[in-house]
């Protein structure tokens, strides 16, 4: 077994207690040298952010720049955690406090890739770290997918969350049924956020437009659809508690889909056993009282649909939208975790004006000078560093696929910056002092390019906060990027 293998395993503890004596040795080493390490680090998401406070607490004379093709900062903490979980957004103070740091700048605004290659980055810094996440999201592949009425969950995200690019997308809520494909905490999401009845999203800092749009939404009922069984559900607890929770709405879980899960639930690991037997209650149990009360007077309703995988989206009569799915019915090939959903021959057809694919998101190249695995939809790494091409990172999602959550994220990060510090004290980076951001500002300028930097966003941030305050709301997001620019006096 290898030096990596055998990091692998050992122990949590004695891998922290490695990890400390590393990081005492970096400090060590780094404060014989005097080389200032000009690093760049091209996305401004927690995968970025965590990537950039582990070299600046790590390394007493590092220098970060942070690239953000965005005028904001923060990627999917902003534009991605829906808007009734403002707790989970807390991460953007520790961020914050990152970007504040004299030996760290971000600029906002350039689109690596088209403003700046990877090469002149590579250039004008000791080591890139590609940082950038998944920005696309995965096709169904199926007929009538390009029918109005289809949208991505990905898209829908972006609309309520305010992400520029979906300011305009007027999803159409006159319908009665929804179906959301997938069942992963972006399908819960979606379904949630369409069923919450508006006046618990008002405080929020959801769109105005979305908002005005679910006030008048028609949408009565969400199916939530899966290939595999309840076993096999992404969700976690926590979003399937609130959905059971969810005021005004009562769930729809057929008991026959999970005979004989109790049974299997048994050897599964604890987090996974813990909400299988929350679903379990919801599906078998009779309610009590008070809760079958609720569940009577509530108008509107969510349901789980497993072992269906999509076929065809159903046109409406005269071919102009979607007025259906049609579903084939599926059955496992496989244990648990690895179990494949295979047809079953048998087809269902599922009437709705509505259809949000939710089957994942998926990075994009970047850049023809970087590698990219288009099936996988990652860059090709070994523990972060990009397989033949020196000096160059990755970490997020572009390194590992589009999995996990905030946390998953932050150790990843952490680790591909540990590994940029090993390469540096073993003399892998260049050597000799490089021009970091004075080179790229260069370009940019030449380019027409206007970057915006933090303190710019702070004044950005200022005005969202002073627009929310009259509604009642944390903030009102600015959408419109020539409006922000325009108030940056651009």
């Amino acid at each position: 077994m290898g030096a990596r293998g055998g990091l692998r395993a050992l122990s949590i503890g004695v891998r922290a207690e490695l990890v400390a004596g590393l990081e005492r040795g970096f400090r060590q080493q780094f404060s014989t040298q005097e080389q200032t390490p000009q690093i760049c680090v091209v996305g401004s998401g927690p995968a970025g952010f965590y990537t950039a406070q582990h070299l600046l607490k790590h390394h007493p004379r590092a220098h970060v720049d942070i690239y953000e093709k965005q005028l904001v900062p923060f990627g999917l903490v902003r534009f991605g955690v829906a808007p009734d979980h403002p707790e989970v957004k807390n991460v953007i103070n520790t961020f914050t406090q990152t970007a504040h740091s004299d030996r760290c700048a971000f600029h906002g605004n350039v689109v690596v890739g088209r403003d700046v290659t990877v090469q002149e980055l590579r250039d004008a810094y000791h080591a890139v770290v590609l940082s950038y996440g998944a920005e696309d999201h995965r096709g169904l592949e199926i007929p009538g997918e390009e029918l109005p009425g289809v949208l991505s969950a990905r898209a829908f995200v972006g609309w309520y969350n305010g992400l520029p690019e979906n300011r305009k997308l007027a999803p159409d809520l006159s319908c009665d049924t929804a179906v959301v494909l997938g069942q992963g905490n972006v399908a819960l999401d979606v379904a949630r956020i369409l069923l919450t009845p508006p006046e618990y999203l008002e405080k929020t800092d959801i769109t105005a437009a979305a908002l005005g749009a679910l006030r008048q939404s028609q949408v009565k009922t969400v199916w939530i659809v899966g290939r595999r069984g309840p076993l096999q559900v992404a969700f976690t607890i926590k979003e399937l508690r609130e959905m059971i929770q969810l005021p005004g709405t009562r769930p729809i879980l057929d008991p026959a889909d999970f005979l004989g899960l109790q049974d299997r639930i048994k050897e599964v690991p604890r987090p996974r056993k813990r909400l299988m037997e929350l679903l379990l209650r919801a599906a078998m149990e009779k309610p009590g009282v008070a809760e079958a009360a609720r569940r009577a007077s509530a108008s509107r309703a969510w349901g789980l649909r497993f072992f269906r995988s999509p076929q065809q989206v159903l046109p409406s009569p005269d071919g102009r939208r979607a007025a259906g799915i049609r579903l084939a019915v599926t059955r496992l090939e496989g244990v648990g975790e690895a179990a494949r959903a295979v047809p079953t021959g048998d087809v269902e057809d599922l009437p709705c004006g509505l259809v949000l694919s939710s089957i994942g998101y998926k990075s994009c190249p970047i850049d023809p000078s970087v590698p990219f695995d288009p099936k996988l939809g990652v860059i090709p790494n070994v523990e972060g560093r990009v397989v033949d091409v020196p000096g160059l990172y990755c970490s997020g999602w572009v390194k590992r696929g589009p999995t996990g959550v905030i946390t998953t994220t932050m150790t990843d990060s952490f680790a591909t910056g540990h590994i940029l510090l090993q390469d540096l004290i073993a003399g892998l980076l260049p050597s000799g002092p490089r021009p970091g951001y004075a080179a790229i500002k260069a370009l940019l300028g030449s380019r027409g390019v206007w970057p915006v930097s933090f303190s710019d966003w702070e004044k950005l941030d200022a005005e969202e906060v002073s627009r929310g305050q009259g509604a009642g709301k944390p903030r009102e997001k600015l959408l419109d990027p020539q409006e922000m620019l325009w108030l940056l006096g651009h």
